[in-house]
Parts: structure tokens; C-alpha cells; sequence
């Protein structure tokens, strides 16, 4: 097996509205996010949510990690006490409250 470290996905989103950051596919067997930033490249506040889609299911409640977090202007927040480990087709989605946030998800992925 290797291993390799590396920036998993980044995503400059739109306002109110989902998008994958980060999805584990063939020929990664599995992931392990250790830090995502979350950036607000605006002069006012705004809120993010992140959530694990297991198996790439639908979005459904029981998925949210983060949910309406307040991030003030022109600031990040990196989630860096987190270490969750994905399998093949789990996806990581974002949601930002206007378009002025940036995602970036740091991790390694595991390959066969």
C-alpha cells in the first residue's frame, strides 16, 4: 500500500449551495482528512456547513459535521482537530451562506 499526503480538494463556492469537496475514489481504498480550512475572502460574516456523505448517500441530517458555523470577514478557521477517515465513495460537501467562502480539506489517501 501507499500512502501520500497532499491537498485533497479545494473549492471556491457559490452562495447557498452544495458542493463536493472532496470524494474517495478508485484507486484511492481510503482517505484520512486531517485539516480543512475555511476562508472568507469577504467584508462581512457568513456561515458554512460541512457534512460526510458515507457512500456518497444523499444529503440527509444525520451527515452534518458542521452546520450554520459563523465565520466573521476576512477571517479562516482551520479545522484541524479533526481526523476522519473516509472510504471508497465517501464525498465531503461543503455549503457557504454567500460566494465569498474558500474550502481546502488536507489529508492523505491510501492506495493499493
Amino acid at each position: 500500500m501507499t500512502t501520500a499526503e497532499k491537498v485533497l480538494g479545494q473549492k471556491a463556492t457559490a452562495a447557498t449551495t452544495a458542493w463536493d469537496l472532496y470524494t474517495c475514489t478508485a484507486p484511492v481504498t481510503s482517505a484520512v482528512i486531517t485539516c480543512i480550512n475555511v476562508c472568507n475572502r469577504g467584508a462581512t460574516s457568513t456561515t458554512f456547513r460541512i457534512s460526510v456523505r458515507v457512500a456518497g448517500a444523499g444529503q440527509a441530517n444525520d451527515h452534518y459535521q458542521y452546520y450554520d458555523v459563523t465565520i466573521a470577514a476576512y477571517q479562516t478557521i482551520p479545522l484541524k482537530d479533526i481526523r476522519w477517515t473516509l472510504s471508497a465513495t465517501d464525498v465531503i460537501t461543503v455549503y457557504a451562506g454567500n460566494a465569498n467562502l474558500s474550502f481546502t480539506a488536507f489529508g492523505s489517501e491510501r492506495t493499493n
